[in-house]
């Protein structure tokens, strides 16, 4: 059994100079790049500092700016979810006690979510339809006809905390302990 073996020697002619080494093209000087050195005749591409701006396209309008643009704005702000009296009427019994997880669970609210601003989606309770049954309302928001309807029924609306704000203290700025 015989290995045929491909054997390769070097030569002067394989022998190269390294990139250090090597001379820049000088251009415009005569022999192969004189007189115009690729550029073409005259123009503004043909003089020195002669640039342009990439996406320049003469005088008409760039492409740029003949794309369609994406306006408005977008809220970091969550929306409050809304839900009326008509619903709770329904879908809770008397005595029952109506807050974020009672309605995830009956499926009248979606998951509370977090926005980009880390914070949390409200669910609001607005008057619509007619309410008959005592039910504890708890960290909901509730608009003021709505707690009327339900403190006539003889239920209870017990709001979220609110942060108060201490008297000669500036919003979100923090009192240094000493």
């Amino acid at each position: 059994m015989f290995v045929i073996l491909s054997i390769y020697f070097m030569q002067l002619k394989d022998l190269k100079k390294p990139d250090w080494q090597k001379k820049e093209k000088r251009v415009g000087r005569g022999g192969k790049r004189g007189t115009y050195s690729g550029r073409g005749n005259k123009g503004q591409k043909a003089r020195s500092g002669g640039n342009i701006a990439p996406g320049f396209e003469g005088q008409d309008t760039t492409l740029v700016s003949r794309s369609p643009k994406i306006n408005g704005f977008s809220s970091p702000k969550l929306k409050n979810m809304l839900v009326d009296l008509t619903l709770l009427e329904k879908h809770f019994q008397a005595g029952e006690t109506v807050d974020m997880k009672a309605l995830v669970a009956k499926k009248l609210a979606k998951q509370n979510k977090t926005s980009r601003t880390k914070k949390r989606a409200k669910v609001k309770i607005l008057f619509a339809g007619t309410i008959s049954k005592a039910l504890t309302i708890k960290d909901c928001l509730v608009s003021e006809k709505a707690k009327k309807a339900i403190l006539a029924a003889g239920g209870t609306v017990i709001e979220p905390a609110k942060k108060v704000q201490k008297v000669g203290e500036k919003k979100g700025e923090k009192k240094e302990e000493k």
